[in-house]
């Protein structure tokens, strides 16, 4: 088990300190980073902390936690458990309300992963978490005002769903089931995970763990699933995941938030593709340049945040 990523300086990956100085120096502006650790060719070339993050200290990833739930489904699917284009009706028949929504029943897997629910909003508020005691039956209950498949609405209900939908065909808690298949093998150490009144991990948000985990998880997907000599998530996965399966908006547009959304991660400009959280939360992955940037904090601004990332680590990449 690897707990650490192998360490090394900047100028022995080919990345230019001075780049870096200044995307700490230009975070640093915008107040409230709590964490930064690049990873170049498979070495951490550079860390940086500011209270009250620190290496051992694990916090609260918001919706980075989707990509994880996207990983647990990726591993369920490749054990036959699942496919995309099973009804979520089917896999969780006892949630299904008497007068739902007739379009409800041609809801899948891959809908729930796309974010193309045919909701028009957020199906289960943060209100909601804390009034409603079966989530999945509430959220299941909502209008849809869209044909499945037709219509992008970021909605972290659905991901709920697929926590549901995990821990209904595998018989476990998601943050269980990948203890052994993921958080193990990456030497992810203590995850917690919020669950909800009915013991059912939150999967949207809720996940905490440290700078590092997030950095070996874009690490894992850098190198295509493979950790160590191991297969931990089929390439294929990979490959479909963090790809471009539905669009959300105008790709020309100079926006991170624009570039298309593969199965619970972002795309992003510069041929990168990102899970993301609350407040500043980043896992960015950066095929072209073999990096992986993560980033923790209590930042407003993501988009000032990524456009940071753009201007001063771009061009600190040497080869």
């Amino acid at each position: 088990m690897t707990h650490s990523l192998p360490r090394d300086t900047p100028e022995s990956q080919h990345v230019e300190s001075a780049g870096i100085r200044d995307l700490v120096a230009a975070l640093e502006s915008l107040g409230s980073v709590r964490s930064l650790m690049l990873v170049r060719h498979g070495f951490v070339v550079a860390e940086r902390w500011w209270a009250p993050g620190a290496p051992d200290v694990a916090s609260d990833v918001w919706s980075l936690s989707k990509s994880f739930s996207s990983t647990a489904v990726g591993i369920v699917i490749a054990e036959g458990r699942l496919t995309l284009t099973d009804r979520v009706v089917d896999l969780l028949p006892e949630e299904v309300p008497s007068e739902a929504d007739e379009r409800l029943a041609r809801l899948t897997v891959r809908h729930l992963l796309t974010m193309t629910t045919g909701h028009a909003t957020e199906s289960l508020t943060d209100d909601e978490r804390l009034t409603e005691s079966r989530w999945a039956q509430h959220i299941l209950a909502q209008p849809l005002d869209f044909e499945p498949g037709t219509h992008f609405q970021y909605n972290s209900g659905a991901t709920y769903l697929l926590s549901a939908i995990v821990q209904s065909v595998t018989g476990m808690p998601m943050l269980e089931y990948l203890r052994p298949r993921l958080f193990g093998p990456l030497g992810i150490q203590n995850p917690t995970w919020l669950r909800s009144p009915q013991g059912v991990d939150a999967g949207g948000w809720g996940l905490s763990i440290r700078t590092e985990d997030i950095a070996k998880f874009g690490q894992l997907y850098l190198q295509r699933g493979q950790w160590s000599g191991a297969s931990l998530i089929p390439s294929e996965w990979v490959a479909e995941a963090t790809g471009r399966q539905v669009s959300n908006g105008d790709p020309t547009e100079p926006d991170d938030w624009t570039q298309g959304y593969g199965y619970q991660f972002w795309r992003c400009r510069n041929g990168a593709y990102r899970g993301d959280g609350k407040l500043g939360q980043f896992c960015v992955v950066m095929p072209d340049q073999d990096a992986v940037l993560a980033l923790t904090g209590d930042v407003e601004d993501m988009s000032t945040e990524l456009n940071l990332v753009w201007e001063h680590l771009l061009p600190a990449f040497a080869h």
